[in-house]
């Protein structure tokens, strides 16, 4: 293969992914310290770092939105995008993957989060990225590098090829063993490693442990495995060429160990970089960008600075871009670029142009939104990716403290979910409240953070309302008289009305059967607009369904009777009738279809329950290993904190999602309960 072939030419863009709090922030602060792009390391705890640099992320101590960095190592110039670890913020990571060259996927050491390595992992997979696995806080391992691979197995669908082993002083790892390059390192604390010599048990490990390693190569390389059979050493550069290969067309994922927090091991990890992963071209062909001359890129983040507008942040993957180009949106929006930044966290370095490979900031995209291809020719471009967002699990009413701020309220809800899809806003006809749909309690919390410090509008919240609603169970005839006399013209109405239940999910109907003229017809749909009125609120204080409104019968006035009068002369029928009619309440009843780690089921069973839930089924998640998936029907009103129960039973692993299914109804005590609540709140 070469040389030449193990190191593509070109900027590259490497994602940092990885489960919550395994390292992705400290591993980035080492990266820019030993490639010198920043001074000195900075602290997550002490809020110094590159990353997590946004107020809500130093408050809270935990990446809520992706980091974009660069460095040059060895004359190569890398991006690194620092993605949230946390399941509530990862579309910001499904969003930026198909962008990447590759990724290092930071882990530790721990059986706990083996279900969010499962799912980051199944993520890269199925989008065919290349991916490391950085065995991350290496200097606090208690367990042997085999039964920790052993472990970490099951979340991956390739083998996972060790390319170091430790080397063990008593109870402290204090250095490894390259197996590709077959050499020892000693650790040095914020510097890079020590060669020392390879002698002793440590060589005799080395030869296991790289003979384990040239086995799983040798399954995807013929004369590797001929060379093996025969006892024959394969030449060392056959070894890497091996590496860079399985490792690009996802045959293998290569573990590194090391420590970010001590910049141990972040030396042989940028030089794998450099070797093995491949370049924007590879990244290109895998995308099936075919060649052009056009300049292609991809919108992975969209960014509103409070003083420099909208920023879209793109890879661009082939071609050249010059500052003032007019781009085309795969939906056939254009827009002309307003300048070009340098993507490195502050956007405040102006480039004239960008070249393929290069990760950079666009000013003033306005149609242009995040997951879009835009590209320079006349014509829009096929979309390279389709990003959709994980379904909302928990929701929030919002409004302005100050009623002032209800437009600017609007127009920030749609700056921030332009920078974070996975928000959405859903206006409540019933209600007429604005509720915030988000992944999750600290997603919502960061979402309202960011509406007061970046956008100036402090807002209140509460539980959204649940969607009651009322029906009847007995059929009545009921007559609905307006008449008022106030000088002059007056107003007269008068209508019979025959009102009966309708089957659960039948909804509204009106019919009419006047004989005679006794309700001119031209005043029938108005009388039609009364009933409707008189069912929005029923003597529970609930809208009412499943009802089937007649005109039977009435009288008019030539003078005094118009569409008003007839439409409250219905109204008031309605209301003096359905107190008599049996009303009952119903609630929400939905589908819930949860998909957890197979050691947790059981306890999601009982939170199920706990929560009027009724299982349906339960099996195991098709394609996950370890997985199952349960289905159940669950009261709506149960449904609005399961997730928080949910994430603490999963270890932040578990999710659902919901459908509405009919409505039940709801008798005795819990039904005097909400009817009085409800009261109480209006």
């Amino acid at each position: 293969m070469g040389q030449d072939v193990r190191s593509p030419r070109g900027p590259r863009c490497i994602a940092l992914v990885g489960p919550f709090q395994s390292g992705k922030t400290t591993l980035l602060e080492a990266i820019l310290a030993r490639t010198g792009a920043i001074p000195r390391v900075g602290s997550v705890d002490a809020g110094t770092s590159v990353g997590d640099a946004s107020p809500e992320a130093r408050h809270h101590k935990m990446s809520t939105a992706l980091t974009v960095a660069t460095a040059t190592f060895m004359d190569d110039s890398y991006t690194f995008l620092d993605c949230p670890g946390s399941i509530e913020f990862a579309h910001d990571m499904r969003a930026a993957l198909p962008a990447v060259d590759a990724a290092i996927v930071v882990c530790e050491a721990d059986e706990k989060k083996l279900p969010q390595l499962q799912i980051i992992l199944r993520e890269l997979e199925e989008l065919g990225i290349p991916r490391f696995l950085f065995l991350n806080k290496i200097d606090r391992a208690n367990a042997r590098i085999r039964e920790t691979l052993a472990t970490l197995q099951p979340a991956s669908r390739v083998p996972l090829v060790l390319r170091q082993i430790p080397i063990w002083n008593g109870e402290l790892i204090e250095g490894f063993v390259d197996l590709a390059l077959e050499r020892a390192f000693v650790y040095r604390e914020h510097k890079a490693s020590e060669v020392i010599a390879l002698e002793g048990g440590d060589l005799d490990r080395e030869k296991e442990a790289r003979f384990s390693m040239l086995e799983k190569l040798a399954d995807h390389d013929d004369a590797l495995m001929e060379q093996l059979l025969e006892d024959i050493q394969p030449p060392r550069d056959a070894v890497f060429d091996d590496l860079a290969r399985e490792l690009r067309e996802g045959q293998i994922c290569p573990v590194l160990l090391g420590s970010a927090l001590r910049e141990n091991g972040v030396l042989r990890l940028l030089k794998a970089l450099r070797h093995e992963a491949p370049g924007v071209a590879e990244t290109a062909k895998r995308l099936g960008i075919k060649e052009t001359k056009e300049a292609l890129g991809y919108v992975f983040k969209t960014l509103h600075l409070q003083h420099g507008g909208k920023l879209s942040l793109t890879r661009l993957l082939a071609g050249h871009l010059d500052d003032g180009a007019t781009l085309h949106a795969a939906a056939g929006e254009a827009a002309r670029v307003s300048g070009i930044l340098a993507a490195n966290g502050s956007y405040d370095s102006k480039r004239a142009a960008a070249e393929a490979g290069d990760t950079v900031a666009l000013c003033k995209l306005d149609p242009v939104k995040t997951g879009d291809t835009v590209a320079t020719g006349k014509t829009a471009p096929a979309a390279l990716a389709k990003v959709e967002p994980c379904s909302p699990v928990l929701a929030m009413s919002i409004a302005a403290v100050d009623r002032k701020d209800d437009v600017k309220l609007g127009q920030a809800l749609l700056r921030l979910n332009e920078e974070d899809p996975s928000l959405s806003m859903v206006q409540n006809q019933r209600t007429h409240d604005t509720v915030l749909w988000g992944q999750g309690e600290m997603h919502l919390r960061v979402a309202l953070e960011r509406l007061r410090d970046r956008f100036g509008v402090n807002v209140k919240s509460h539980a959204p309302g649940i969607g009651y609603q009322e029906t009847i169970r007995k059929a009545i005839t009921q007559r609905g008289r307006h008449k008022k006399q106030s000088g002059g013209h007056g107003q007269f109405g008068d209508v019979v009305l025959d009102i009966k239940p309708l089957p659960r999910g039948e909804g509204f109907k009106f019919a009419e059967s006047v004989v005679g003229g006794a309700v001119p017809r031209n005043y029938i749909p108005a009388v039609e607009e009364g009933v409707v009125d008189g069912l929005t609120r029923g003597p529970l204080g609930f809208p009412v369904i499943d009802v089937a409104v007649t005109l039977t019968d009435g009288s008019y006035h030539s003078v005094d009777s118009s569409d008003l009068a007839f439409r409250t002369a219905a109204r008031v029928g309605i209301a003096e009738a359905l107190p008599q009619c049996a009303p009952v309440l119903l609630e929400p009843i939905y589908t819930v279809e949860i998909v957890c780690p197979t050691d947790a089921t059981a306890k999601i069973n009982a939170i199920l329950s706990a929560r009027r839930g009724q299982i349906l089924s339960f099996d195991t998640r098709d394609g996950w290993s370890g997985w199952d998936c349960v289905r159940a029907m669950m009261p709506e009103a149960e449904i609005g904190e399961l997730i928080v129960e949910l994430r603490s039973a999963t270890a932040g692993a578990g999710s659902f999602t919901r459908q509405f299914d009919h409505m039940a109804e709801v008798t005795g005590r819990a039904a005097e309960h909400i009817i009085a609540a409800h009261r109480d709140a209006a």
